[in-house]
């Protein structure tokens, strides 16, 4: 049995094309349907649904063989134990910093002011500062970034911006990317060498599909 990890919304609805690629059909839709556990048109395939945060570590220990997760996720994961073989090129977006549109962000970073930033992504924050010279206080926070800086809880966030209309809504600007994100193939490394002749199938059946919507620079 292969088990492969995924998360609910868009990164799960993005998977879809690429599953079909490789022969694989979830057999229910994971918005109506209470199960955790969900089988495929495929005896030996089965996908299990948790939390975009907990991919990695249910790949890592070998609750799942394969998964599917943010660039983001993975480095605050550390990717210990992981095999990383595929960008896959979907769920885009960009990790940024964003600051209240009245803030002067040049100034208090050119002038080595001590910076609060709120943000879900305290490794990725943490080495970007760090790499610039910058001091920042980290807050963590796991919702409503946004919040943060109207609330005077912090002076800037670190979050995943794909279109910036929320930025926008709460007046917020983006004000330095720090990175661009799109989903991942990890596959468990003991699981390659044991299951290698029913996970590789789908490794190259994945490949196949990207490069084939691949868009010519």
């Amino acid at each position: 049995m292969i088990t492969l990890a995924l998360s609910k919304g868009r990164i799960f609805d993005e998977t879809l094309p690429l599953l079909a690629a490789a022969g694989i059909e979830v057999l229910e839709d994971p918005e109506t349907s209470r199960k955790l556990i969900l089988a495929t048109n495929q005896p030996g395939v089965r996908v299990v649904l948790v939390r975009a945060t907990d991919v990695p570590t249910y790949v890592e220990y070998g609750g799942a063989d394969l998964g599917v997760t943010g660039r983001d996720t993975l480095i605050e994961h550390g990717g210990q134990g992981l095999y990383q073989p595929l960008d896959l090129k979907i769920a885009q977006c960009r990790m940024s910093v964003a600051v209240p549109s009245d803030f002067d962000y040049a100034s208090a970073v050119r002038q080595g002011s001590r910076l609060k930033v709120a943000t879900k992504y305290t490794t990725i924050a943490r080495d970007f500062f760090a790499s610039k010279g910058v001091h920042v206080d980290l807050i963590k926070l796991y919702g409503s970034m946004e919040l943060a800086p109207l609330t005077g809880l912090a002076d800037a966030i670190v979050d995943l911006v794909s279109t910036g209309k929320t930025l926008k809504a709460n007046n917020l600007v983006e004000v330095e990317q720090i990175m661009d994100i799109s989903s991942r193939l990890v596959v468990n490394q003991a699981a390659l060498k044991l299951k290698q002749a029913a996970i590789r199938p789908i490794l190259d059946a994945f490949s196949n599909a990207i490069e084939k919507n691949a868009v010519p620079s």
